[in-house]
């Protein structure tokens, strides 16, 4: 794990899929900076690479100067930020817009050699859903202030702290039924967080092709029922699915808003955006767009890595296997 000198700033290195990123461009031997809002809250991030080669900075993407200090002298730049749901000053457009805008813009100012910008599969200017509207926005800013950006658009991710396995698997705790909301037909092809990390630091480093957008999903295309059945059967619990039919869902979450996004079962918008298939496109297939061109042949599948941390969600526990 040898340093090669270079420097990679990551936004959003400590979140879910930026701590991947970061783990992933320290095994190739770069230094990074993680630009994160909270650093005292990063230090986890250091043992991943050896000493001083890990080290949180504080940047929002909401204050220009913030964002230009963290890029300074960085050969690679990478955004990992972003929000499944806003909050307080946290917005889509905020975050997902103008905050790819400045990363970008000063990326460039900094001379920086690459930039990737992480996005998401269905982002769309013409979607219904904010979330895929703003995801839309925000290439179309990264792009034009940074024209040979690399763009990843990763379908639903799973891992250890991932908001749909964990969610679901919590909500079987206490609920004596699962949502399944249009009836489930909705396909998505999770991909593994680890692959994600993997992928971002490899288009980073030169395996992606500049100006170029990569749809990046797992192994398997599954719809939602399925994923709820897998969610039940690994934390070994018999619960209903019950039917929900995309209006009654909407007035759900209309309902729950008051809620904490923790509390909440799902948003307006992340019922919109249940409404639309989550899968790489033949497009990117036939282009040679997908997770494989960038040094993942083989990714991970979901039975290879979630039943190991839904195993808590299980009636008896954690360790109930190993009684006798």
């Amino acid at each position: 794990m040898a340093e090669n000198g270079k420097l990679a700033t990551v936004f959003g290195g400590s979140g879910f899929i930026g701590r991947h990123i970061v783990w992933a461009l320290a095994r190739k031997g770069y230094r990074v900076r993680a630009a994160v809002r909270r650093p005292d809250l990063a230090g986890y991030l250091q043992p991943m690479g050896v000493v001083g080669q890990i080290f949180p900075v504080q940047a929002n993407l909401r204050f220009a100067d913030s964002v230009l200090r963290a890029v300074e002298g960085a050969e690679i730049v990478i955004n990992a930020v972003g929000i499944l749901a806003p909050a307080g000053a946290q917005t889509f457009e905020t975050i997902h817009v103008e905050g790819a805008r400045r990363v970008a813009k000063a990326a460039k100012e900094a001379g920086a050699e690459r930039l990737v910008h992480i996005s998401a599969i269905g982002a769309d200017k013409g979607s219904p859903a904010k979330y895929a509207r703003t995801k839309a926005l925000g290439e179309e800013a990264t792009i034009a202030e940074y024209p040979s950006a690399i763009i990843l658009r990763p379908s639903i991710v799973f891992g250890p702290e991932d908001e749909f396995f964990n969610r679901f698997a919590a909500m079987a705790r206490i609920s004596p039924f699962l949502p399944l909301i249009g009836g489930g037909r909705t396909k998505f092809q999770p991909v593994f967080v680890g692959d994600v990390g993997h992928a971002a630091a490899a288009a980073a480093t030169g395996s992606g092709k500049a100006g170029t957008v990569y749809e990046l999903g797992g192994p398997e295309v599954s719809s939602f029922k399925d994923l709820l059945k897998a969610t039940l059967e690994y934390t070994d619990r018999k619960r209903l699915l019950l039917p929900i039919p995309f209006s009654l869902a909407k007035l759900m979450a209309v309902l729950t808003w008051p809620l904490p996004n923790t509390l909440r079962p799902m948003t307006v918008d992340q019922v919109r955006l249940l409404q639309h298939d989550n899968v790489v496109s033949e497009a990117a297939k036939r282009d040679g767009r997908t997770i494989n061109a960038l040094d993942v042949p083989r990714p991970a599948s979901i039975d290879a890595v979630v039943p190991a941390y839904l195993e808590r969600f299980k009636p008896r526990g954690q360790y109930a296997h190993y009684h006798t």
